[in-house]
């Protein structure tokens, strides 16, 4: 059947899809708006799944909620371009509220059929890169101005404003675990393997090997611990000398 110009231009309007795919699917669904876009949609899913296997290296990280509770979503696609527009930073934004307020397959179901629609409507892989629910009395977040990293920070009580620096401090640290308790015992030993083999290598005396041993630990835990770091704000103090009698209980950071 011949479809008009209007009709498919408000195909287009409502899916994003381009002039030639609307067209066809009008042609194929009898001129039915609805049914269209069901078409597209189907379409569109097989689009996706030719482009699940392209690399997603840009995307956003989106925070939703209160001083008590926080959703992060870190969502990828393929280009900068794609991540800086509207229609990708609104849907992060949205996955983010509905993350706050579902349970995990309820969310699961809704991102997907929203991940399906963005696909069909930009053309490009986009994957959900990280998500999380944080919980506690203080809850800080820190977004980088790119929108590309964020960290966040649950703590057992305290200042915002503390819980905002641990935050940033993740975000622009990039620690691997909370505290020295929390370093695998099988990393501890690789690490501890490599500082003997260096000292070894160094002629030192097996004799303060131990001691030596001991400071280059320290200096690792300082580096990957995140109350063992050094507060980027100030480097007369540590993380730990933030927290006082409180305790980080969760923790994350995200990147794209």
């Amino acid at each position: 059947m011949s479809v008009d110009l209007k009709t498919i231009s408000e195909l287009r309007e409502k899916t994003g899809a381009g002039i030639a795919d609307c067209k066809s699917a009008l042609e194929e669904a009898g001129g039915n708006i609805d049914l269209s876009i069901e078409l597209l949609r189907k379409k569109g899913e097989i689009k996706a799944a030719k482009k699940a296997d392209r690399a997603v290296k840009e995307g956003i990280v989106a925070f939703s909620g209160t001083d008590k509770k926080c959703a992060v979503v870190a969502l990828a696609c393929e280009t900068d371009f794609v991540s800086r527009g509207e229609a990708f930073q609104k849907v992060a934004a949205e996955m983010a509220d509905k993350l706050l307020t579902s349970s995990p397959d309820e969310f699961k179901a809704w991102a997907d059929g929203q991940i399906k629609e963005l696909v069909l409507k930009i053309s490009e892989n986009i994957q959900l890169a990280g998500l999380g629910v944080y919980e506690g009395e203080v809850i800080g977040r820190y977004l980088h101005s790119n929108k590309k990293i964020g960290g966040i920070a649950a703590l057992s009580g305290g200042s915002q404003e503390i819980a905002d620096d641990i935050a940033m401090q993740i975000a622009a640290m990039a620690p691997k675990y909370l505290d020295a308790q929390s370093v695998p015992a099988d990393v501890l030993e690789k690490e501890k393997e490599i500082y003997s083999e260096q000292l070894k290598a160094e002629n030192k005396p097996e004799a303060i090997w131990d001691k030596i041993i001991e400071g280059k630990l320290n200096k690792f835990y300082e580096e990957n611990c995140l109350i063992n770091q050094v507060f980027i704000k100030d480097d007369a103090k540590k993380i730990k000398d933030l927290l006082g009698d409180n305790k980080i209980t969760a923790w994350g950071r995200y990147q794209l």
